[in-house]
């Protein structure tokens, strides 16, 4: 996983650590909900509550490849974990650079390709696959918590993970399609979709122990609590529930740009749902070199459901 934890990166990556069908190989961060030290101290943490300390963790990116970093703590609070007041861990990164463990997992991987699972901007992946093309050997498949087939959240046309970055994900997109690599895009089109209401959460807070039971819960806990509603999101678990039970989302092939230059649109994810053999033989950009399988449906029941058997130790 490629996170920038984020309240709703760790509801994905306590669902990463714990699901028996998952082998968590490593855990790189990037700046984005947060700085990528706070991100990488989240990360650290919510592997220790989970028991999980055995997974290597590596800081990346600080910055976008182009502009002046972002970031959401007016969503996820000041310490991009809702600023719930959870111990810190002391255990340290792995002294490699993102890149390099990444480059490192994947090179080992190549026997058994593992299934590349970025939640945030994807500044690392776009510099892995630059400048290690070869680790690519090792990724069966992306699979991408970012874009959306119609509105944005950032702006009202990017989606946060891609407007932070939006050349990243460009290059993401054209490398992977150049190299053979399958991508599923789960946007904002079903991110919304998969909740879990405030009585689910204060149920999963009781469990108590400081487990990772009481951390999931106190986490969508804060964010209907920041929304004022009776429900939250498990945002980018699902792009985890989809590795586990890709029957839950229903997708399409086709072809994704990402908008570079415009003044409002800039960092949009351009779906296009048009008939190739008519409308596209006349159109002056061409095809789309990245066909991208985009997530247009989910069973939102099924993957929170999912998660809270899995968070919830049942």
């Amino acid at each position: 996983m490629d996170v920038d934890t984020g309240v709703d990166d760790a509801c994905a990556l306590l669902l990463a650590a714990l699901h028996p069908a998952l082998d968590l190989r490593a855990v790189t961060c990037v700046g984005g909900n947060t700085d990528a030290a706070q991100v990488t101290r989240n990360t650290l943490a919510v592997l220790q509550i989970a028991g999980r300390d055995d997974v290597p963790v590596a800081m990346g990116a600080e910055r976008p490849l182009l502009e002046e970093p972002v970031h959401a703590r007016h969503v996820h609070g000041e310490d991009g974990m809702g600023d719930l007041g959870w111990a810190a861990t002391d255990r340290a990164p792995d002294r490699r650079h993102a890149v390099e463990l990444l480059r490192d997992v994947l090179l080992d991987s190549t026997d058994d390709p593992v299934t590349l699972v970025p939640t945030a901007p994807m500044t690392n992946i776009a510099l892995l696959l630059r400048t290690y093309p070869e680790a690519a050997q090792g990724i069966s498949r992306i699979v991408f918590m970012g874009g959306a087939a119609r509105h944005g959240n950032a702006t009202a046309s990017a989606e946060f993970n891609v407007f932070h970055d939006p050349e990243a994900t460009a290059i993401v997109l054209d490398a992977a399609a150049g190299l053979g690599i399958p991508v599923t895009m789960y946007g904002l089109d079903v991110f919304y979709g998969p909740a879990v209401t405030r009585e689910q959460a204060a149920s999963l807070a009781a469990v108590g122990g400081h487990g990772p039971a009481q951390l999931a819960g106190e986490l969508v806990a804060f964010q209907c609590d920041r929304f004022g509603s009776d429900s939250a999101t498990i945002g980018d678990a699902g792009a985890v529930c989809a590795v586990i039970d890709p029957d839950g989302i229903r997708t399409t092939p086709l072809p994704v740009r990402v908008e570079l230059a415009g003044r409002w649109s800039r960092g949009q994810t351009i779906v296009d749902p048009r008939d190739w053999s008519g409308d596209l033989d006349h159109d002056p950009h061409g095809r789309s070199r990245a066909v991208v399988d985009v997530a247009l449906e989910v069973d939102a029941q099924r993957y929170a459901d999912l998660w809270l058997r899995t968070v919830g130790g049942s």
